[in-house]
């Protein structure tokens, strides 16, 4: 059991309650003449509702948290409430109301809070009814024991929404954490091409300017001197040009290696994102000698990832990074509600801004179910 998670374990709990509730419908044949509390149970509808919701709350359950909800589980969570309330109806027992308790601790998983609560209190309307036709039931009394399961269903329905919560804030925090990280790594690449300019640099003004000076003073020995010094004085002459060359081609291999792998940098962003799965198109050499535009890009990436854990209802979204014409180009995809027309918000602003000082850009693409595609470009170097 340690090996599983919160979400796992509400999971099978709930299972094993459904299991303990089919005892007593087990029971029921045994029962004196079939009757149960004055009432004679439908003992194929019953258990045929009791099946129904096993199966639909199976289903509802699986990566529970880890994807977005959809209409087909609203459907299983309707299945969910229905065969709950047959299973009261075709008993005479309020052994539906216990089942009622599960779907409760479903609910915060699949809808917003006050739907949810509509819903916890709408779903136990029915049971008054069923109540009603046990012997010996006024109105008053059916209606204050529908309202005690309300009661009940409220514990495991705010258990289920704190358990939401802390699963969303654990996978925020994760979230934040491969942004982070991806930003170090940018940070890295950048600080690195730093200090490789920096010392080619000094190569190119200290020891080229030392070494320089070295041969012009040889070549001035060489004609000074005679015999074996004036051969000794060519061969340190030749030597002093000879490590001139190799420092200035040493100088040139710094100024010219790789640039910034923002590849790198988009692969660890992509590590931590929750309940989406993200596919990468990357290609393995492209080099940025820009870092602000590294950057630049690295944040429209995270905006975007954002976006569709967000907002997007998706659960795929590709990211394609190439070069094309002078241009870096990143193209995103995902397969969420998508949407009649784009409304940018503070993030998607936030992006055309950094975009524009840049001379980038960024179009977006939607459309009722289809998702949304975002199409961001940024020049290479600075416009002329």
């Amino acid at each position: 059991m340690l090996r599983l998670t919160h979400t796992q374990l509400l999971r099978y709990a709930g299972l094993f309650t459904w299991a303990v509730v089919g005892i007593p419908l087990a029971y029921f044949p045994l029962a004196d003449a079939g009757q149960v509390a004055g009432v004679s149970p439908d003992l194929v509808g019953s258990t045929a509702a009791y099946l129904v919701f096993g199966v639909a709350y199976w289903l509802v359950t699986r990566k529970l948290g880890a994807r977005s909800p959809g209409r087909s589980d609203i459907a299983l969570l309707a299945i969910l409430t229905l065969s709950a309330i047959a299973l009261s109806k075709l008993t005479g027992t309020g052994l539906g109301s216990i089942l009622l308790m599960l779907v409760s601790g479903v609910i915060p998983w699949l809808m917003p809070l006050v739907v949810g609560v509509a819903w916890l209190v709408l779903m136990h309307v029915p049971l008054v009814s069923v109540f009603l036709e046990l012997e010996g039931w006024t109105p008053v009394v059916a209606v204050l024991q529908a309202v005690m399961y309300v009661g009940y269903s409220s514990f495991t329905f705010i258990t289920g929404l704190v358990a939401r919560q802390q699963a969303e804030a654990r996978e925020e925090q994760r979230r934040l954490n491969s942004e982070l990280r991806a930003t170090r790594a940018l940070l890295a690449e950048s600080s690195r091409m730093s200090e490789r300019l920096r010392i080619s640099r000094e190569l190119h003004d200290l020891l080229g300017h030392h070494l320089t000076a070295l041969s012009l003073n040889l070549e001035v020995a060489g004609h000074l001197a005679e015999g074996k010094a004036q051969e000794h004085v060519r061969q340190s002459h030749t030597l002093a040009k000879l490590l001139l060359t190799d420092v200035r081609e040493a100088v040139s291999e710094m100024r010219e290696e790789r640039g910034i792998d923002l590849s790198q940098a988009l692969r660890v962003l992509a590590e931590g994102v929750p309940a989406l799965q993200v596919d990468l198109a990357l290609p393995e050499d492209l080099a940025i000698d820009d870092p602000d535009r590294a950057q630049v890009l690295l944040r429209c990436a995270q905006e975007i990832i954002t976006n569709t854990v967000r907002h997007a209802g998706a659960n795929r979204l590709s990211l394609r990074l190439s070069r094309e014409d002078g241009l870096l180009r990143l193209q995103a995809a995902d397969d969420g509600r998508g949407a009649a027309a784009a409304k940018p918000g503070n993030g998607l602003r936030g992006m055309r801004e950094r975009l524009s000082e840049y001379g980038g850009q960024v179009d977006i693409i939607t459309s009722p179910g289809r998702g949304f595609a975002l199409d961001v470009r940024i020049p290479l170097e600075a416009a002329p």
